[in-house]
């Protein structure tokens, strides 16, 4: 007889996982698909090697849900208000996936720390 491990169900229904951790609470309306969230954010492997940042270059807006970001983004800005501070541990299914971009290795987990600038409805 074969059995199955009861995660490999629980992975074939939900898919990867989105790890979102809220580092400090925000306030106001919860943003949802279609509304700019204006954020600052710093992207790094789970080794610590930072590959990405709009410190010192600029917040950066996004319209969640539209498709404009990886998939990680898209899911995890769903529900930020204006304030709040959160981590996002991505997947590689939900990130750049087995794509080689250079300072970002195929099937890498991503860790952005994201600071909502903004949230406009």
């Amino acid at each position: 007889m074969f059995l199955v491990p009861l995660a490999l169900p629980l992975l074939l229904l939900h898919g990867p996982k989105l790890g979102i951790k809220v580092l400090k609470p925000g306030h106001g309306i919860a943003s949802k698909a279609g509304d700019a969230v204006t954020v600052n954010y710093t992207g790094k492997l789970t080794n610590g090697k930072q590959f990405d940042t709009s410190i010192g270059r600029g917040p950066f807006t996004v319209h969640v849900g539209m498709g404009e970001v990886i998939k990680g983004w898209d899911q995890g800005l769903t529900g930020v208000k204006k304030g709040e501070k959160l981590k996002l541990t991505i997947p590689p299914e939900l990130g750049y996936g087995s794509k080689d971009l250079g300072e970002i290795p195929p099937n890498s987990t991503l860790v952005f720390i994201i600071d909502v600038l903004d949230v406009k409805h």
